[in-house]
């Protein structure tokens, strides 16, 4: 099988997922209140009435955030449902239908916020997500990721049953019904050449432990 063709055959498989939770994604929440309090932090580098991004931004759950600080906020998804269900908030400035890989903005927000996305990003697309994200603020912007995290265990387990199953997958991603259709996990010392790479700055980071998973919150800064 063929790596681009078995990328995009996931990718799309994580799209039809959040399209059919859309509707009820937001009734079942899960523990978001350290994401919370990062989205505040990063709220707080933003000059008054300043631009944020949100992409991937799902139903919007952040948008709320931003307006009560005083500033303005386009969300950006690739997951049409989940496009919706934000777009009715009205909080929005602009919502459009487009995913991280794609994402073609040249400074124009003072912010750019990516939660719980990355870890349906192939590593290939890594670096452009990343460029794109850098390229979407202006010099001494801020960008808030999360990158989820998995044990090594786990991670090995899936890798070894995929290979098994002649799947032309890397190490670090994982396939089954509790994981959107796809998920990667890089690791923190993948994360960090890659944004080194990119020319972006760790400002600060943190590590939060959830039951099976953990999330590690990076606030970076455009030189």
């Amino acid at each position: 099988m063929d790596r681009g063709r078995w990328i995009g055959e996931r990718r799309a498989a994580v799209v039809a997922d959040y399209d059919a939770e859309a509707a009820t994604y937001d009734q079942f929440p899960y523990p978001n209140e350290v994401q919370r309090q990062w989205v505040r932090r990063l709220l707080r580098t933003c000059p008054a009435g300043g631009l944020v991004l949100d992409a991937a931004c799902g139903t919007g759950q952040y948008f709320s955030l931003v307006a009560e600080a005083g500033l303005r906020v386009v969300g950006a998804d690739q997951s049409a449902g989940m496009l919706d269900q934000a777009r009715a908030r009205g909080i929005a400035l602009e919502t459009l239908h487009v995913g991280l890989q794609e994402l073609d903005f040249s400074g124009r927000f003072d912010a750019a916020m990516t939660i719980d996305a990355m870890e349906n990003v192939a590593p290939e697309d890594w670096p452009v997500v990343l460029t794109n994200l850098h390229r979407a603020v202006r010099p001494g912007g801020h960008i808030y990721l999360t990158v989820e995290e998995q044990d090594q265990a786990d991670i090995e387990a899936a890798f070894a049953e995929l290979v098994r199953h002649g799947v032309p997958a890397v190490r670090g991603e994982v396939v089954d019904g509790d994981v959107a259709g796809y998920h990667y996990y890089p690791g923190r010392e993948q994360v960090v050449r890659w944004t080194a790479a990119e020319g972006l700055d760790i400002v600060d980071e943190t590590f939060d432990q959830q039951e099976g998973w953990g999330y590690r919150h990076l606030l970076l800064r455009s030189p």
